[in-house]
């Protein structure tokens, strides 16, 4: 048996609580259990009634008690902090994964480093080279595209996990969107809503996430007996100017159109613009669909845009779950797909 007997069945009150800064001791004093015990229930380890571990949390919420964590780092080997690496300098992508991640680490009372690699190897370099002096206990890496990237070098020992942009190398922890899934969910919306003219507007070919979420689109058209309305997949840029463009080649090519789905929101609201303007009513003679559910973009929109979430969040969360295991169990190799969500709005 691991905890002592408890001295006094009551919750522990702030009207008990020590004069001066409390110390463990006092905590364990308060809870009834003793300094050993005390110190399990606070890192989590160690068996234990439940009860016990609450009077415990009680004492610590009764005394003010703050751990120390220099001294938790000496005696558990562990910094109780984790590093993010980012090539995406603006956020647009990374800071709903770094959110997502916090949300699973501040539950353990983990730090989290960002660190903005600008796409730089030496600066990643750098950077890693920093983390590894702070002896973080593991490292995050994402991006701003789906697109494979090469493994971290030089971090032997170090657990990693890849979000978003996964890991060239198979024996690596990755946690990507499911980008067939969420191609899937915009392609079956628009069959369910009566839509049979797609057309497919994305950004450049060399990105995987325009190729993929093409393939996919075309693959579940084919197997519902459709076609794309003009007969090929319109790559171009990830821009509002781009869709602009391609909704009149749209137009010009597949005049008889009924629906456009497009590789992100940015597009999809330049194909509304045009549509607009051109007095082509949206939903009502074409649907639009975007991708990514970006609120500056999906919502401001006119109307409002119908498009799928990435759930960055979700992604960033999962990777750090993932790097939790690693770090207490070891890692588990492979490319976790977390789903998308279809958002339905006016545009459909």
């Amino acid at each position: 048996m691991t905890e002592a007997a408890p001295r006094s069945p009551a919750a522990p009150s702030a009207a008990s609580a020590p004069a001066g800064r409390a110390k463990l001791a006092d905590v364990a004093a308060l809870a009834g259990v003793s300094v050993g015990t005390a110190s399990k229930a606070l890192s989590g380890s160690g068996r234990m009634r439940p009860e016990t571990r609450q009077r415990v949390l009680d004492a610590v919420e009764a005394l003010g008690f703050r751990p120390n964590q220099h001294a938790q780092s000496l005696h558990t080997g562990r910094s109780w902090t984790v590093g993010l690496m980012t090539t995406d300098g603006i956020g647009r992508f990374s800071t709903p994964v770094l959110l997502g991640a916090e949300d699973a680490l501040g539950a353990g009372k983990i730090s989290v480093l960002l660190c903005d690699t600008r796409g730089d190897t030496i600066r990643e370099q750098h950077h890693l080279r920093n983390l590894m002096d702070r002896r973080v206990d593991g490292i995050i890496v994402t991006g701003r595209r789906t697109d494979p990237r090469p493994p971290l070098q030089g971090v032997d020992g170090i657990p990693i996990v890849y979000a978003l942009s996964p890991s060239t190398d198979p024996s690596d922890t990755s946690v990507a969107s499911d980008d067939r899934g969420g191609a899937h969910l915009a392609v079956e919306h628009l069959i369910a809503t009566g839509r049979t003219r797609i057309a497919h507007v994305t950004g450049p070919e060399h990105h995987a996430a325009a190729r993929d979420r093409a393939r996919h689109a075309v693959d579940l058209l084919e197997r519902s007996s459709l076609q794309l309305a003009t007969g090929r997949v319109h790559f171009g840029e990830w821009s509002e100017a781009w869709g602009r463009r391609a909704a009149d080649a749209v137009l010009r090519t597949a005049p008889d159109t009924d629906a456009v789905f497009c590789g992100n929101d940015q597009i999809a609201r330049g194909v509304a613009d045009a549509l607009r303007e051109r007095g082509v009513d949206v939903p009502g003679r074409i649907a639009v669909v975007g991708y990514d559910n970006w609120d500056t973009m999906a919502l401001a929109c006119r109307p409002p845009l119908t498009t799928i979430d990435m759930s960055l969040g979700e992604i960033g969360r999962i990777a750090a779950l993932k790097l939790l295991e690693a770090i207490d169990e070891g890692p588990v190799a492979g490319v976790h797909t977390v789903p998308c969500r279809l958002v339905v709005r006016e545009s459909t």
